[in-house]
């Protein structure tokens, strides 16, 4: 009997999904929960696994296809014999003398290797096939410390190039000069970049955004992080870094500047009296920002477990909607990439977010005296709707205290 292979339920305002990748084809056979497809959605990539075992016996949505919740992306027959495809039909009931050997298409992907986005965008930097290199995740796949570990370094197969008519050439141009060719690479937007895009244009549209600055001397933490890093990690399991310290300097500054973690519904403000951080991490399909759930009851082991995990499951891809939805504020870190100063984005419908930036040893005044500090210039943007001006100094100005005099948020103070 056939078992349809839908698409399912994909989270609150998601209806559309497109097919990013086939990992089975017509003819393979597959068990219960294998997954069989890729789905990429505006906020997430999801697996559909197969309801039952059996035979894909035919797909019906090919890859860079749009979908809807419900829609029939292929049938699983029952069985466990190779089921032949129309085309490879019509092939072998050919008399032998209409049949042409076909050249084998060695840079096409073998539909039974499984390779995860992060893993396939960590192939294509350091020029690896991740479809030769042995996969040791689940089910076979491909993960990045596959790649990581492969010493096979075989040729990537090369973009395919547009190639423009040269431009006419003027009078003045000596007839013995060459129109130079222009090279181009066109590649589909995923439906995250899309999304990206929509939302950030949305925030500039909508809101009346603008961004206050201030600088941070991390001497005290830094020196705090290099005492105690060690003894952290062997007590939690997990490295001290910058990023819990910024957090909870954001929700004790949340908490005395409520408007910033505030957002406007309808024509009314609505407070929160919660606080969920998002922290925004870089992957390989576009910028992602998971949510660190109830902040201000985590420690900083909890804080720094949780970051960890959530940007992990978004470089490969696992993050779930849930993860994604619900936030009150903002965390972004350009200092990872070497930025010095920037003037982030808001992420809507929050009115605030906070970016963190490289640090690096500048000449200050400290106390009538020219020393050198590491120093961090951070910034805050928000929505002036919502938030004045006075608070928006106000809020950047705790968490630079905080930063600075570590101390502060063991107190609360």
């Amino acid at each position: 009997m056939p078992t349809q292979i839908i698409v399912p339920p994909m989270g609150e305002s998601v209806s559309e999904a497109t097919v990013a990748k086939w990992l089975k084809k017509v003819g393979d056979a597959v068990r219960a929960d294998e997954p069989l497809v890729e789905l990429e959605t505006d906020k997430v990539t999801l697996e559909v696994n197969a309801a039952t075992s059996g035979v894909i016996s035919e797909i019906k949505v090919q890859q860079g296809g749009n979908v809807g919740v419900g829609a029939v992306l292929g049938v699983i027959q029952e069985g466990t014999a190779a089921v032949s495809s129309p085309a490879a039909s019509a092939t072998t009931s050919a008399p032998p003398s209409a049949q042409k050997p076909v050249a084998a298409n060695t840079s096409a992907p073998p539909a039974s290797v499984q390779v995860m986005p992060a893993a396939r965008k960590q192939a294509e930097d350091k020029g690896i096939n991740p479809y030769d290199v042995p996969g040791t995740g689940k089910g076979g796949r491909v993960t990045k410390e596959d790649i990581a570990s492969s010493a096979a370094q075989p040729a990537a197969p090369a973009p395919v190039m547009v190639q423009r008519a040269p431009q006419p050439q003027a009078a003045t141009v000596s007839s013995g000069s060459r129109a130079r060719a222009h090279e181009e690479e066109r590649v589909r937007m995923t439906r995250l970049r899309q999304r990206i895009a929509e939302r950030l244009k949305d925030a500039q549209n909508t809101a009346a955004m603008l961004t206050t600055f201030n600088e941070v001397d991390m001497s005290q933490i830094t020196a705090l992080r290099a005492q105690h890093k060690e003894s952290f990690e062997k007590k939690y399991g997990t490295k001290l870094g910058f990023m819990s310290f910024f957090v909870k300097a954001c929700v004790l500054a949340l908490k005395e500047i409520p408007s910033v973690n505030a957002e406007i519904e309808g024509e009314d403000l609505v407070y929160k009296n919660y606080y969920d951080i998002g922290v925004a991490v870089g992957t390989a399909q576009g910028l992602v920002v998971p949510v660190v759930r109830d902040a201000d009851k985590l420690n900083f082991a909890e804080i720094e477990k949780t970051i960890g995990d959530l940007g992990k499951r978004a470089r490969d891809g696992k993050l779930t909607m849930a993860d994604l939805t619900g936030g009150t504020f903002t965390i972004t870190n350009g200092g990872v990439y070497g930025s010095l100063m920037s003037t982030p984005i808001l992420n809507p419908p929050q009115s605030g977010i906070l970016g963190m930036h490289a640090t690096k040893e500048r000449p200050v005044a400290v106390n009538g005296k020219i020393e050198i500090r590491p120093m961090m210039y951070i910034a805050l943007s928000y929505d002036h709707r919502v938030i004045d001006g006075r608070e928006a100094v106000t809020f950047l100005v705790r968490v630079k205290e905080c930063i600075e005099d570590p101390e502060r948020l063991l107190l609360g103070v």
